[in-house]
């Protein structure tokens, strides 16, 4: 059974993440805290939540903590109204991470508070942890959703290995909670998650969340074949961005534009609406750092693409290298 669409609220549909109703588009919390400070977050969230978005994707790691206070507090009375994702499981403020289970009890605690609420939506594992048994970490994710203060967990940059691996420890019958997502890559220019984890996902009744859906601003359309990179960018300004503009890249990226504005629609709509087109994506989690961003991601959820459709983008994929 796929994420089904199970409403509407404002402009956006809404698909399942196990018991939770998410806007079809959700934002990326990474910038907030880093990129952006404390009344720019407030911006971008109260844009989002005029936009009918209330998915907010955060983590203990972003801003050192500051994301998750950050958008605690832009929130308010409001909490109720949205779904939070939020992560553990990578250092934060000099400590080891992982999934051991104390280390949990004490992540979990600790997001709860500079979130100002006692109870996390989804949370997730953000990285695996070969260190500890995954039964130890499932089991200690179950008690916290015992205790109320998780509705659904998740994990992210798991494997299809990893996936079934996670899957064996859970058990419906004696109800205990299991992974209902899963948050990997994927994009138009990275489509790792096409070689076993979204046919997982499928076998194992799991929504998909992909980050990085726009390819570190790649597929927004802003960097252009024989055009100098933009000034104050983050490829302009850091390395590993940089070596993303490759030759295929570029002549993809061309391919893309040529696509959409065919159809009068922009580069980063077609990113988010091919995406929506699978029918394992529950929410595509894009960043955003200021209130026109946001509404820009919403209005790609507009675009409903068809089978034709998607053969035809394959196919500019394939002749554009």
């Amino acid at each position: 059974m796929s994420p089904a669409r199970t409403g509407t609220r404002g402009p956006l549909d809404t698909r399942a993440i196990g018991s939770l109703s998410v806007s079809v588009v959700g934002i990326g919390c990474n910038n907030f805290g880093g990129r952006i400070d404390e009344a720019r977050t407030t911006e971008v969230v109260n844009a989002a939540l005029e936009a009918g978005i209330n998915f907010f994707d955060t983590a203990d790691m972003y801003g050192e903590g500051r994301s998750e206070e950050f958008l605690g507090r832009a929130l308010g009375r409001r909490r109720p109204e949205v779904v939070i994702a939020s992560k553990f499981g990578n250092a934060i403020e000099g400590k080891v991470g992982g999934g051991r289970p104390d280390y949990i009890r004490r992540a979990l605690d600790a997001s709860l508070r500079r979130l100002g609420t006692d109870y996390i939506d989804l949370y997730q594992q953000h990285i695996p942890d070969p260190s500890v048994p995954v039964a130890e970490t499932v089991g200690a994710l179950d008690d916290a959703v015992k205790a109320g203060k998780v509705r659904e967990i998740g994990c992210s940059n798991f494997s299809a290995e990893q996936l079934r691996e996670a899957a064996a420890e859970s058990s419906a019958e004696a109800g205990t909670a299991r992974f209902v997502s899963v948050q990997n890559e994927y994009s138009l220019l990275h489509r790792e998650p096409e070689e076993g984890v979204l046919d997982e996902c499928e076998r194992l009744d799991m929504a998909f969340l992909p980050f990085f859906p726009l390819k570190s601003g790649l597929l927004t359309g802003k960097y252009r074949k024989d055009q100098p990179i933009p000034a104050g960018t983050r490829v302009a300004k850091v390395e590993r961005y940089r070596s993303l503009l490759t030759e295929e890249n570029l002549e993809r990226i061309e391919g893309l534009i040529a696509y959409a504005e065919s159809r009068k629609r922009t580069l980063l709509e077609l990113a988010v609406a091919w995406l929506l087109a699978h029918p394992r994506v529950a929410s595509v989690i894009a960043g955003a750092t200021s209130a026109s961003q946001v509404q820009a991601n919403a209005q790609a959820a507009d675009w409903t693409l068809g089978e034709t459709d998607l053969e035809q983008i394959e196919n500019v994929l394939r002749t554009a290298v």
